[in-house]
C-alpha cells in the first residue's frame, strides 16, 4: 500500500474555567487546570494521508494551501506521530471547519484534536484517549479538551505525561445550550498562542492562578449537580479574571468590542428578569451565552436584536473526537 489515510471529526469547546498562561510554551503545559464543554454541531473534519511520494508536509485548510506558523504547528504533531510510529513519510492534511476560524471559538482546539486522531490512525497507531489528549495538546493546549466527550476537565499535571484532559460527564448529562453571538468573524490580531506568553506580565496573573483550584471545584460541582446558578456565578467570575489578566498584560490585550459589552449587559438584565443565562468570552470579541436548552430560542432571538451581533450559532454538549469510517 503506497499511502495510509484516515479522517476524523472533532468539536471545538468552550471553557467555563479558562486556560490562560503556560508553564512550558513548547509542550503547552498550562499554568492551571481548566474545565470545558464540547460544542456539538460545530466541527473540524480532517483527512490525513501519509504518502511516500510527498517531499514535505502539506496543509490545506478550507480549500487554501497554508504556509508559515500554522504549518509548523501541524508538522510538530506529525513529527511526534512519525517518531511514535517509526515512519518517515510526509503527510497531506486537508481540514475543513463549519464555523469561523481564528475568531475566539476554539477553532485550533477542534483542528488539533481531529488532526491527532486522524494522523495517528493513518500511521497505524491505536492510542488511548489520554495519549491522544496529550498529542493534541502539542498543537494547541485547548485541543486536549476536544478529545474526550461532553464536559471535560484538563488537569495541569506535573509534566508532559500527566497533563491531559478527561470527561467528567457525558453530553447527555446536562442539556445546556451555548448561544454564540458573533460580533466579528475576522482573525484576531493577537492569537491565543501569543497571548499566553504575555500572561505573566500581568500583576494579576499569579493571583488568578492561585484561585483556580477553588474555581475548578465550584464549577465541577455545579456541573455534576446541574446547578445552573452556581455555574453562572463561577463561569462569569473566571471570565472576568482572565480578561483582567489580559487587559493588565504588557502590552494589554483588549479583545472586547462595543457589542461585546452590550451583550454582557443584556445577559445581566435577562438574568434579573428571571432567565437562567450567563456569558463567557474566550480570547476574542465573540460572546458565548450559556443557558438550559429550552431557553436557547428566546436567548438567540434576544441576541439578534443587539446592535453589532452579526450571527448567532447554537451548540449543545458535544461528543468525543471520532474517526469517520469510509
Amino acid at each position: 500500500m503506497s499511502q495510509y489515510q484516515a479522517t476524523a471529526i472533532a468539536h471545538p469547546n468552550i471553557a467555563f474555567i479558562k486556560y490562560w498562561g503556560e508553564r512550558d510554551p513548547t509542550l503547552h503545559l498550562p499554568a492551571s487546570g481548566s474545565l470545558s464543554m464540547n460544542l456539538d454541531g460545530l466541527y473540524t473534519r480532517t483527512r490525513v494521508t501519509f504518502d511516500p511520494s510527498l517531499e514535505q508536509d502539506r496543509l490545506i485548510l478550507n480549500g487554501q494551501h497554508l504556509t508559515g506558523p500554522p504549518v509548523r504547528r501541524v508538522v510538530a504533531v506529525l513529527e511526534r506521530i512519525r517518531q511514535m510510529a517509526g515512519m518517515t513519510w510526509r503527510a497531506e492534511v486537508v481540514s475543513v471547519n463549519n464555523f469561523p476560524a481564528g475568531a475566539g471559538i476554539a477553532s485550533s482546539a477542534s483542528a488539533f484534536a481531529a488532526l491527532s486522531l486522524a494522523a495517528s490512525a493513518a500511521a497505524g497507531l491505536n492510542l488511548s484517549e489520554a495519549q491522544l489528549s496529550r498529542l493534541a495538546r502539542l498543537g494547541s493546549g485547548s485541543a486536549c479538551r476536544s478529545v474526550p466527550q461532553g464536559f471535560v476537565e484538563w488537569q495541569a499535571g506535573e509534566g508532559d505525561e500527566d497533563s491531559y484532559a478527561f470527561s467528567i460527564a457525558p453530553p447527555e448529562h446536562w442539556d445546556l445550550a451555548d448561544c454564540i453571538a458573533l460580533v466579528s468573524q475576522a482573525h484576531k490580531l493577537v492569537s491565543s498562542a501569543q497571548g499566553h506568553t504575555l500572561a505573566t506580565t500581568s500583576p494579576l496573573h499569579h493571583a488568578r492562578i492561585a484561585h483556580v483550584p477553588q474555581l475548578l471545584q465550584q464549577c465541577r460541582q455545579a456541573i455534576l449537580e446541574r446547578d445552573f446558578a452556581a455555574l453562572a456565578q463561577v463561569t462569569e467570575q473566571d471570565c472576568h479574571l482572565m480578561h483582567a489578566v489580559m487587559m493588565t498584560s504588557t502590552p494589554p490585550l483588549i479583545y472586547w468590542q462595543p457589542a461585546t459589552l452590550a451583550i454582557m449587559q443584556s445577559v445581566v438584565e435577562w438574568r434579573k428578569s428571571g432567565w437562567p443565562v450567563c456569558y463567557t468570552i474566550d480570547a476574542g470579541p465573540n460572546v458565548h451565552v450559556i443557558c438550559p436548552a429550552p431557553y436557547a430560542a428566546q436567548v438567540s432571538e434576544g441576541l439578534k436584536l443587539i446592535p453589532g451581533v452579526e450571527q448567532v450559532l447554537i451548540a449543545h454538549p458535544g461528543g468525543a473526537a471520532r474517526l469517520e469510517l469510509s
